[in-house]
């Protein structure tokens, strides 16, 4: 570890250790508060989250570690499974499943799925045979060349992990590159058509990029929670909107490109190296009937064939290790980095609902008094700020479990744009959008090392397109909110039909000592302050009450209705 390296790790871990020791009885989290107070559990998960946060933003340590330090550490001190000394006496204890179960995700096992797919296509040249053959309707002529690269770097994305698709995209296109004079500034707009192209079309599938894997999984646990009254997004249903909203972005970053950087050069002549017929030895064979298996189950969704897209994932995994297509060499050189961060995210999720801290703080703050549209703007702003300088993945990671549970406290306010689930994908949309700077994403970074791109260029492009694809994403969301594209919205819960009463209601006020005789499953509740009264059974439609003659109305309900007994003003607590 470098001494910078250190110095961040001291700092984030004495800041993370003071949020653990905070006075927030003193901010208002206390007994006599709405507030009310926080446990042992939900201060820990404060300091984990710190913690996580400044070592995902300072990276002391590589990103996807913090995040198997996140799970040990939830594990050794706030799950059913912790050491002794952090056992709490009178709160739950997060299940140490739960929190391990994060490891295997139905979202990881997507992704993973993914990099099956992918190590298989370019493997075999399937992916260099398909560039051939799909810049072949563009001709020659460099303006539309340079959409041809875009739309198929774009492509390759959506299946593919966005830097790898970038290095390879930027591999065909160097021999290229040095065909440009020295002032046709049209090289830089090549230059920059891969990152755009890898960035924006990582958005137009689930295992495209892991803010989308991130923000699905976060939508699909609050539903199976019960938290969320919502449909589940199929793999189908996102690419219906992800593909034509990659789209439109592609044709603004063509026109944004061809406007800072014109292209002088006449005709262009692509030729790319490695590239030839397509393999047809057994075993490519294979790798192509299981990727067009693969995306017709996706597109066709469960509906259809009744399989869940995460299970469809799998189908590579086996396929590809019982034919060979995919060795143990292969197995090694995915990503799995990628996943322990993505697992990370996770993990953050289940503690901040296990142990209540999310609805705990979303109830102090009223989300359900805002604007829909300023919650949703606001939450796209800072996720967008936030990925142009931090990872695309770290972003999404440390802001998808906090605006997921903002977003179910105040779903009834989202409905007319689409609910928590437009939300969390404007959110996972927003945190892809952050392409300004070299640092800002590996593709960014590779196209600068190219030496053809300007920083200053870059930002230009990466502010137009980033507050382009937010609008655009707002704009799409509340259209398909009007096509109940995910689904009817449920009713508020104070415009939900009420049920018809079998029977008129009895609301009684009597001294505290009034024994009161109630139907079977009615529901006594009583205020006093002396003797607690008598609750007897009776028939289902008997309903007796004694009281002195100065008592107040009274109501009867039907079987299973609720009968409330308020004391009289002077007896009452």
């Amino acid at each position: 570890m470098t001494k910078a390296k250190f110095i961040k790790f001291v700092i984030a871990s004495i800041l993370a250790i003071v949020a653990l020791f905070l006075p927030y009885e003193s901010l208002g989290f206390d007994a006599a508060s709405p507030m009310g107070v926080l446990n042992p559990l939900e201060i820990r998960v404060i300091g984990v989250f710190v913690m996580a946060a400044l070592f995902w933003i300072l990276q002391p340590f590589p990103i996807w570690s913090t995040s198997v330090l996140v799970i040990v550490l939830m594990i050794i001190t706030m799950s059913d499974s912790a050491l002794t000394p952090f056992r709490v006496d009178g709160v739950t204890m997060i299940s140490h499943k739960a929190v391990m179960g994060t490891f295997a995700n139905p979202i990881i096992m997507l992704f993973l799925g993914g990099f099956f797919l992918a190590a298989a296509a370019t493997k075999y040249k399937m992916d260099l045979n398909l560039a051939r053959v799909l810049l072949k309707p563009f001709g020659k002529n460099p303006k539309f060349v340079l959409l041809g690269l875009m739309l198929i770097t774009a492509v390759f994305s959506m299946f593919m992990s966005n830097t790898a698709t970038a290095a390879m995209m930027l591999a065909i296109l160097a021999p290229v590159l040095k065909l440009f004079d020295e002032n046709d500034r049209g090289k830089a707009a090549f230059a920059l058509a891969i990152p755009l192209g890898a960035n924006i079309g990582g958005m137009g599938t689930p295992i495209g990029t892991p803010p989308n894997a991130i923000a699905l999984g976060a939508l699909n646990d609050a539903i199976a929670r019960g938290d969320l009254n919502a449909a589940p997004i199929s793999f189908g249903q996102w690419m219906a909107f992800g593909i034509p909203y990659v789209i439109i972005l592609m044709v603004i970053a063509w026109l944004l490109l061809l406007k800072i950087y014109p292209i002088k050069m006449k005709e262009m002549i692509l030729n790319i190296e490695g590239a030839g017929k397509f393999d047809t030895s057994p075993k490519a064979i294979i790798v192509y009937i299981t990727f067009v298996v693969c995306v017709a189950l996706w597109v066709t969704g469960k509906g259809v064939h009744g399989i869940n897209d995460n299970a469809i994932a799998m189908i590579p995994m086996a396929v590809f290790a019982l034919t060979g297509v995919i060795t143990k060499k292969d197995l090694n050189a995915m990503s799995w980095d990628v996943l322990w961060l993505v697992a990370g995210g996770f993990a953050l999720g289940v503690g901040l609902n296990a142990t209540g801290l999310a609805k705990h703080l979303i109830e102090t703050i009223p989300f359900a008094t805002w604007s829909p549209i300023a919650l949703m703007v606001g939450c796209g702003i800072i996720c967008l700020f936030m990925a142009n300088f931090m990872s695309h993945t770290s972003t999404a990671t440390l802001l998808v479990p906090i605006l997921c549970a903002v977003g179910i406290a105040c779903q009834d306010n989202l409905v007319g744009l689409g609910g928590v689930t437009a939300l969390l994908v404007s959110v996972a949309f927003a945190s892809s959008l952050g392409m300004s700077l070299p640092i800002s994403t590996p593709p960014n970074a590779l196209a600068h090392a190219t030496g053809y791109t300007d920083t200053n260029g870059m930002a230009k492009t990466g502010v137009v397109m980033g507050l382009s694809g937010l609008v655009l994403s707002w704009v799409m969301m509340m259209l398909l909110a009007k096509f109940h594209f995910f689904g009817t919205p449920a009713p508020k819960a104070a415009d939900a039909p009420a049920a018809a009463p079998v029977a008129a209601e009895k609301v009684v006020e009597a001294p505290a000592a009034a024994p009161v005789e109630v139907a079977p499953a009615a529901e006594a509740v009583v205020a006093d302050s002396a003797a607690a009264p008598v609750v007897e059974t009776a028939p289902a439609d008997t309903v007796k009450v004694e009281a002195p003659a100065e008592a107040s109305p009274v109501v009867e309900t039907a079987p299973a209705a609720e009968v409330k007994t308020e004391a009289a003003p002077e007896a009452a607590k």
